[in-house]
């Protein structure tokens, strides 16, 4: 433990609900942080738009503005945190600290999953850090995991729930036999989804998680663009029936492995095993499934969002950062960025098996004749499961992703027989733990 030499300075850019768990986590734990660390903790100044927000919290008139050009330029600041979110004024916050010789904790997955090439090269070049463990699932401890307790390993896949608004969607869907919408409606009702839920159900939130992630992982510059996407919209509850008969539990994932022919990324729906740890995580609670060719599998497990989750993570990194700083020592700059020095796959080579939901119009040997079309383009069909209503349901062997959708768009352009409802992989777990190390 360092004993303090001065006190360690925190500008908060944000006052909203993560924001207020931030200053409150800091302000109520001061005392410990000088008695058990020897740190002399203090929020110099704090930024919001809603001055009377600022005062339920506690903020005082010396700490408060609205500007938050006054948090970044001020000489007293060492730390600046910004959870407010979104690009602008973000990205501008980010560089005119990092400018100032200020280092940066930030939340924003949504901005470090695009340009965190960007922003970390300007950190590096600053002399300063940038760090963002509440990015990857809030309160859960993944980020530094990956850049330090895991790094005598080759990470050979990551595979997480890392979305508690699809994970809370798809749990009440699997315990209640509710449909998606009367669920999404219901989540939006106590405040688990946004009004606009493109962002969660659509995998984008996920998305720039496993982006952050994999490319911390496996050493190489991943983005959110890179990523393959795929929603929950479709999920159906008699998808989540015959996946519940198979053995199965269908779950929003988000997946980067290393391959030989590089970077597997991806979000999607999957059925996986309902034996699967994964499988398990109900609710909005989130984890992190690691794979690693020396320590095996191991998995994270908490709360991904939150006022006090994501400021406990927000908070870890501040005290790392003022350990340091504290004592009078100047943290080591941020490391040069990573290249992309892995190539990304084409999710069109995925191999893996399906599970195709198909509404038929009733007739006789629609079943058959879908089984032949599949066959004609190379993806065999395993099982056939019939349905009420006329529809039913076709298990696939492995195969390839890209011969798997060919299939299905002449399916769909055959004639008017059937209609093709929906795909869901079947994620091959197995496959993640390729290349571990005997024991």
């Amino acid at each position: 433990m360092h004993q303090s030499t001065r006190t360690v300075n925190v500008g908060l850019i944000g006052l909203g609900t993560v924001g207020g768990g931030v200053f409150q986590l800091i302000e109520s734990h001061a005392e410990k942080y000088r008695r058990a660390y020897g740190i002399d903790l203090r929020i110099a100044r704090a930024c919001g738009l809603d001055e009377s927000r600022a005062r339920e919290l506690g903020v005082t008139a010396e700490q408060f503005t609205t500007d938050w050009r006054d948090v970044v330029s001020d000489p007293r600041i060492d730390i600046v945190v910004e959870v407010i979110g979104g690009e602008h004024p973000a990205t501008e916050i980010f560089t005119e600290a990092f400018a100032a010789g200020k280092h940066v904790v930030s939340a924003n997955k949504a901005l470090l999953g695009r340009h965190m090439a960007e922003l970390a090269g300007a950190a590096s070049a600053a002399g300063v850090q940038l760090r963002c463990e509440a990015s990857c699932g809030g309160g859960i401890p993944i980020v530094g995991t990956l850049e330090h307790d895991l790094t005598g390993n080759n990470i050979l896949a990551i595979a997480g729930i890392v979305n508690g608004t699809t994970n809370y969607i798809l749990s009440r869907m699997t315990t209640e036999g509710l449909g998606y919408e009367e669920v999404l409606a219901d989540a939006q009702r106590l405040g688990y989804a946004e009004a606009d839920p493109t962002a969660d159900v659509d995998g984008f939130d996920a998305a720039s998680k496993i982006a952050i992630l994999s490319s911390i992982g496996f050493t190489t510059r991943i983005t959110t663009d890179d990523v393959y996407m795929q929603g929950i919209r479709k999920i159906s509850a008699e998808d989540i029936e015959v996946a519940r008969e198979l053995g199965y539990a269908i779950k929003m994932l988000a997946i980067g492995r290393r391959t030989d022919e590089g970077v597997d990324i991806r979000v999607h729906p999957a059925m996986i095993p309902a034996s699967h740890p994964l499988a398990g995580v109900n609710g909005a609670m989130n984890a992190v499934y690691v794979v690693g060719d020396a320590v095996g599998e191991t998995m994270f497990y908490g709360a991904g969002a939150g006022a006090f989750p994501t400021a406990s993570a927000i908070v870890g990194d501040v005290m790392n950062l003022a350990e340091d700083i504290s004592a009078g020592v100047k943290p080591l700059p941020e490391p040069a960025p990573f290249a992309r020095e892995l190539p990304i796959r084409n999710v069109a080579d995925l191999e893996t098996r399906y599970y195709v939901r198909l509404t038929a119009d009733g007739t006789d040997g629609v079943a058959t004749g879908a089984t032949e079309v599949l066959n004609q383009h190379g993806v065999t069909v395993e099982r056939v499961i019939p349905r009420e209503n006329g529809s039913f349901a076709l298990l696939t062997d492995t195969c390839r992703e890209g011969n798997m959708f060919a299939a299905l768009g002449a399916l769909s352009g055959a004639a008017a027989a059937v209609e093709v409802a929906n795909v869901i992989r079947i994620e091959d777990i197995a496959d993640w733990t390729q290349g571990v190390e005997a024991n």
